[in-house]
């Protein structure tokens, strides 16, 4: 960005002032949120920086701060474009992400669905972070269904970045049989568990404990993620297995000197295959679905992500196309929102 501005606007700090004495004026602030006359008039919204504010008014501060904010925005991006692989990226401490996860798919034999999960996922340190699923889906001519709900965690195995990132994934499930979202294919999963009618399936509950150990590694540019699934219904039934791995890269490694839209670094592609590996009593390939899906991400200026990966079933159990879309939105430094809230009225009581 070429700034030609010589203030950046202040923001009023929770207390007084050590030059002024009163509360929401900083020097070289007329007043909280405007630049003192003679100034140049022209605004720039305030960073936060740690847990007080300031005014900035050297070049070298601004060029610093805004590096940082690009750093953090590719921070963001490094989820990379996959739908179903995960990587070693988490939310930040603080940081809310809302999500959703779709599947628009036709199998052999039965009728065409929208299965939707919506998530919310949240930061609650540097090494674990929390969050809960939504699901539904609607069947042509069967109607629109809630199928229950999913609570992850995942923590991170090493607190610093290393060649290969580990990360332990644990889930709880709640849904139901008419569950359609297909966030993880496992076992002998495949296109006939999603051709039951709704009104029969819909009354057959699951409750499941899920666990991933999730790796990755980049090399050059490019993210390579793997996934091993391990998944346990909590009454009955063996330990079923799946798999997930992935590789992706931006367009472009070096971000421009401007925050834009359509700049190339903003683009993500890749390539994700996923299926099952059978059960515990019958491990092994024969019989499983197997899924091959190009991957695409967008990220905007402001932190939206929009995800796309057609996928093709390539063995004959799988369902023959699965088109996945994805949005996603991170709200930073969202715990210390909430907290300023209730705090702020606790103070007015």
């Amino acid at each position: 960005m070429a700034f030609d501005y010589e203030w950046l606007i202040c923001s009023w700090p929770h207390r007084k002032g050590p030059q002024t004495g009163r509360r929401g004026f900083s020097p070289g602030c007329s007043h909280a949120g405007e630049v003192a006359p003679g100034a140049n008039r022209r605004r720039i919204s305030a960073y936060r920086l740690n847990r007080r504010h300031t005014c900035v008014r050297s070049w070298g501060g601004i060029t610093t701060l805004f590096i940082s904010l690009l750093a953090s925005t590719a921070a963001r991006a490094g989820e990379g474009p996959f739908l179903i692989t995960y990587t070693h990226q988490m939310e930040e401490p603080g940081s809310l992400e809302i999500g959703t996860k779709s599947i628009l798919a036709k199998p052999n034999n039965g009728n065409r669905f929208l299965g939707v999960a919506t998530e919310f996922e949240y930061g609650v340190t540097d090494w674990w972070m929390s969050g809960v699923y939504f699901d539904g889906q609607t069947t042509g001519g069967q109607g629109t269904l809630f199928t229950g709900y999913r609570w992850e965690n995942r923590i991170r195995l090493l607190r610093h970045d290393h060649w290969i990132n580990p990360i332990l994934y644990v889930e709880f499930e709640d849904i139901d049989s008419a569950d359609k979202t297909l966030l993880e294919v496992v076992n002998r999963d495949g296109n006939n568990n999603l051709t039951e009618p709704n009104a029969e399936a819909h009354s057959q509950k699951k409750r499941e404990i899920e666990a991933k150990l999730i790796s990755d590694s980049y090399f050059n540019g490019w993210t390579i993620a793997e996934n091993i699934i391990a998944e346990k219904n909590v009454a009955h039934e063996p330990f079923e297995f799946g798999y997930a791995v992935g590789v992706s890269r931006p367009l472009v490694l070096a971000a421009k000197t401007h925050r834009c839209n359509f700049c190339a670094e903003n683009l993500q592609l890749g390539v994700e295959m996923y299926g099952g590996l059978g059960s515990f009593t019958d491990f092994g390939l024969r019989g499983t679905s197997h899924y091959v899906a190009p991957t695409a991400a967008w990220t905007l200026a402001n932190g939206a992500t929009f995800r796309l990966s057609p996928g093709l079933g390539v063995t004959h159990p799988s369902t023959p196309f699965m088109l996945r879309f994805g949005l996603s939105y991170e709200i930073d430094e969202f715990g210390r929102a909430v907290s300023s809230l209730f705090h702020r009225d606790r103070d007015h009581l």
